[in-house]
């Protein structure tokens, strides 16, 4: 067997298409089908079907992913095994994806108890879109993806959402800014300029909808996937810009700016995202704990 062939195969099953597995392998849909085409000759069996415009295992092609799932996986344990050893003593290899609308901060906070277990630990951490993070973990490149919303339903992903907590979300903005802001929060907000998160993120609906409930029409001057890059504009006095309550006291000390008031009614949630149904592994269980507890509780 080419087990290039069957990678591809693997790949294509757990992304739900040739032209996502394409994305994530940096190679054509055409070449891709033609790779799996020489796999099905070899094992004389159709491994997919077609179902509208995407694809669907066949009995044969479910039956196939289940073998492949476990040869992979021992590839993968194979790997860190191997590269475990340093200096002679053995370390935990820790693969984590951190979706880029997480707080900075927050992800710092989330994951620095991983590196406090007894066993030496080595954080390998990747930020990605939350998808993008979840097609890794299906794919056993990453043990555990860091976010804020939780995998829906609807994907095919086997992998298991982790509450860590939530945090009510605070208002910041420059001294010169504050000094512009006019009646008490959160009205001050009205027509002044405003940093807000993007489309994607998961307190977005919720920013909008408090608005309305208060009457509130701000200037949006700008929208943000990236979390850092709008607490970058919010530091430079460009708007007014929303962080959580959890972090509010070190936000406002290292970007130099000040609170400006507070809502409940707002709310960020995390998860931890793992393929552990029940959590085992050292550092997630440390970070699972840590959250509850001391940061969220």
């Amino acid at each position: 067997m080419d087990y290039k062939h069957l990678m591809y195969f693997w790949v294509t099953a757990k992304a739900g298409g040739v032209m996502r597995a394409g994305e994530q392998l940096h190679t054509t849909p055409h070449t891709l089908s033609g790779q799996i085409k020489l796999l099905e000759d070899w094992l004389g069996r159709k491994l997919f079907k077609k179902a509208g415009r995407n694809l669907e295992l066949t009995e044969d092609g479910r039956l196939a992913l289940g073998y492949a799932d476990q040869i992979f996986t021992l590839g993968a344990e194979l790997e860190t095994a191997v590269r475990a050893s340093r200096g002679g003593r053995k370390v935990l290899e820790f693969k984590v994806g951190v979706a880029d609308s997480v707080t900075k901060s927050i992800a710092y906070r989330l994951l620095e108890p991983a590196l406090t277990i007894a066993e030496p630990v080595q954080l390998i951490c990747s930020e990605g879109k939350f998808p993008d993070l979840l097609a890794q973990l299906a794919l056993n490149r990453l043990d555990l993806v860091i976010a804020d919303e939780p995998m829906s339903r609807r994907l095919s992903v086997r992998a298991f959402n982790h509450p860590l907590g939530g945090t009510a979300m605070s208002f910041f903005c420059t001294p010169d800014l504050k000094a512009q802001l006019h009646g008490e929060f959160p009205q001050c907000l009205n027509g002044q300029p405003m940093l807000i998160q993007g489309a994607q993120a998961s307190v977005r609906q919720q920013v909008e909808g408090w608005l309305t409930r208060h009457g509130v029409v701000p200037r949006i001057v700008g929208e943000f996937d990236d979390g850092a890059l709008m607490t970058a504009f919010g530091r430079e006095g460009r708007g007014v810009f929303m962080a959580p309550s959890v972090v509010e006291e070190e936000t406002a000390q290292q970007f130099g700016v000040e609170v400006i008031g507070r809502s409940d009614e707002l709310r960020e949630e995390f998860y931890a995202v793992s393929v552990e149904k029940r959590i085992t592994h050292p550092c997630v269980v440390a970070i699972t704990d840590a959250a509850r507890g001391a940061l969220f509780g």
